[in-house]
């Protein structure tokens, strides 16, 4: 079955694409959880955080800093956000995809459930 993350990256797949460069992409989420809530991926497959390589610390360097830049471009960045990174399925990981939420635009709960 193909990644549905990979198919939004190569444009196979309509999204609500927010930034697009340097092998990341990010969309706003189908079910945001937030009244910002961003998904940035990386172009290429990585299962997710628990596949990651020395190879992939430039693109997962990248995730964050595109995560920081959607936020300055959604006017969040002031009040705060969080980043959430999900590896599995316990932790809620969805789709077999890496990739960070981006939350804000309103206080989020703490702590974390």
């Amino acid at each position: 079955m193909a990644c549905l993350f990979c198919q939004i990256a190569s444009g196979e797949v309509a999204a609500n694409i927010v930034y697009k460069s340097e092998g990341v992409t990010a969309f706003r989420d189908v079910a945001p959880q937030a009244p910002t809530h961003i998904l940035v991926i990386p172009d290429r497959h990585i299962a997710g955080a628990a596949e990651v390589t020395s190879a992939d610390e430039v693109v997962v360097g990248r995730l964050v800093r595109v995560a920081a830049e959607a936020a300055r471009m959604e006017g969040i960045t002031d009040r705060g956000y969080r980043l959430i990174i999900n590896q599995g399925h316990d932790a809620g990981q969805s789709i077999d995809h890496l990739h960070v939420h981006l939350l804000g635009g309103r206080p989020l709960p703490t702590p974390l459930v």
